[in-house]
């Protein structure tokens, strides 16, 4: 049986507090046992600062250690795409075969598919266009339909040039989309395949743009995100190619799994160890605006991945932490904090506010008066009981206080 809790008013502000204290604990213990944070490829990368400007230099620390824990078990990282994998006319195969046989099966079907797509490419008779894009759309399945997906065998059967042509402008909208998820599920793969998919890199980009579909946009976006998971060096070359203001322009889309995809890549894009990718996004005109217009809404699959953004921006950027703290960002945190049942959601939300508590005296200040104003109106809110009347069990499931 739960226990009955104090009046509501303090509840948030501790909270808070205890975030607080949590993330000055952790930051105390990487300055004193001088542990730099954990690289992708075991790099050790200098993260440069004012002497003076310690609490920034932790928290790009923190933000580096957060984004490289475990590669995030590649559940926020990557992501395959695997809706309306199964057509009413698909045949599916015989479970009469062993794992091994399956595998070898699958093998050979997707070295065959990919010389079947080359072959529909060259094909310039009656209807090619939609032998390409029925090729196109056999080989996306078999890369969605395992577990393992047999993108290896597509890379070594020579997949990533026909795809890259299928993306050439002018392309009927549904070659592109499905062209555009062959890539998005083979960046979803180990490093070396991810980083075989740079020659689609400026295609991607360049379809998400204001002249595409928006079907097209947003699978190209899912594609990015899957790159910029991999590591620096392809953050890095997607920054140089203007990736960064396309996703943030597709962010701004009212469609929420739009903008829902728009923001995950964009967090995989930002997520550092330098802060210049998250300055530039935030001083781009409309960004906070569609961040706060995003975390009114009552869709918790699309402000988690805005949450996501915020914990970047506030962690590497003090341009983004001064920006973020004079709107009205802090208040919508506070109040997803108090209303939000959601544990997927209240990880990024604790994040970010650690991160801005952390940031001074002064933000620690704002963030605490907002909570205690935020715990004031909504006092007589029974949704604030609800979430200090969660089982410890279940906040521990989610280890979210032990993340920020």
């Amino acid at each position: 049986m739960l226990r009955s809790v104090r009046s509501p008013k303090p509840l948030l502000d501790c909270f808070i507090t205890i975030a607080l204290q949590r993330e000055r604990g952790r930051q105390r213990e990487m300055a004193d046992d001088d542990v730099s944070p954990p690289s992708f490829h075991n790099r050790r990368d200098a993260i440069k600062a004012p002497v003076h400007n310690t609490s920034a230099q932790r928290r790009r620390q923190l933000a580096v250690a957060v984004g490289k824990e475990k590669r995030e078990a590649l559940i926020r990282t990557k992501r395959l795409c695997r809706k309306s994998l199964i057509d009413e006319n698909e045949v599916l195969p015989e479970g009469d075969m062993n794992i091994d046989e399956e595998k070898t099966a699958l093998n050979a079907q997707t070295s065959q598919t990919v010389e079947d797509l080359k072959a529909a490419i060259v094909y310039q008779g009656k209807g090619a266009a939609q032998k390409k894009v029925e090729k196109l759309r056999e080989l996306r399945r078999l890369l969605s339909k395992s577990e393992v997906p047999p993108v290896k065998a597509a890379l070594q059967a020579g997949a990533v040039p026909p795809l890259v042509q299928c993306l050439s402008f002018g392309s009927p909208d549904e070659q592109l989309l499905e062209a555009a998820w062959c890539l998005t599920n083979i960046a979803a793969g180990e490093p070396e395949e991810t980083k075989s998919l740079m020659p689609a890199l400026p295609l991607l980009v360049a379809h998400i743009g204001e002249k595409s579909s928006v079907p097209v946009a947003e699978q190209c976006a899912w594609a990015l995100g899957n790159v910029a998971g991999e590591g620096e060096e392809l953050r890095n070359i997607l920054l140089a190619q203007g990736a960064l203001l396309s996703l943030a322009r597709l962010m701004m889309s009212n469609k929420g799994s739009t903008a829902r995809t728009a923001a995950w890549a964009l967090s995989n894009l930002i997520k550092g160890p330098q802060p210049n990718a998250a300055t530039e996004l935030i001083r781009i005109k409309g960004v906070l605006d569609a961040i706060i217009q995003h975390l009114r809404k009552s869709d918790d699959e699309l402000t988690t991945e805005i949450a996501w953004v915020v914990v970047y921006l506030s962690a590497l950027s003090e341009a983004a932490v001064s920006l973020l703290v004079k709107s009205d960002v802090v208040q919508l945190l506070v109040g997803k904090l108090a209303s939000s049942e959601s544990l997927q959601l209240l990880i990024p939300v604790l994040r970010s506010l650690g991160n801005l508590v952390a940031a001074s005296s002064y933000m620690t200040e704002t963030v605490l008066i907002v909570g205690h104003n935020v715990t004031v109106s909504r006092s007589n809110n029974v949704r604030v009981d609800k979430v200090f009347e969660k089982p410890a069990s279940s906040l521990e499931k989610g280890s979210c206080m032990g993340s920020i």
